[in-house]
């Protein structure tokens, strides 16, 4: 598995990840067994966008203000930011080709 794969750690860790260049944000919760399923394909998208895009986990429980603020009321919802500004949303279980086009 890829180590590229970041969880966010405090909420002001997250405006300084999505500030700029394209980020996928993954909104999970570690009880969640669509997010579970996610991990492996997040993993995969890391990897393949590496040095072009990358991939944040927001865990929902921990920062429920950052997942309030973007309305996220499903979760897996993957959401990518440009330059901090969110620009696509996608919810429930995606797969690889499907992000990795949207990142692209």
């Amino acid at each position: 598995m890829s180590d590229q794969v970041k969880v966010l750690g405090s909420a002001g860790e997250f405006a300084t990840a999505t500030k700029s260049g394209t980020v996928l944000v993954d909104f999970f919760a570690t009880w969640c067994r669509p997010c579970q399923m996610q991990l492996p394909i997040l993993h995969e998208v890391a990897e393949q966008m590496a040095g072009k895009a990358s991939v944040i986990k927001v865990d929902t429980e921990q920062f429920a203000q950052i997942a309030e603020q973007f309305e996220v009321s499903s979760i897996p919802t993957l959401v990518i930011f440009k330059d901090g500004k969110p620009v696509q949303r996608f919810v429930g279980l995606q797969q690889k080709d499907t992000l990795v086009k949207a990142l692209s």
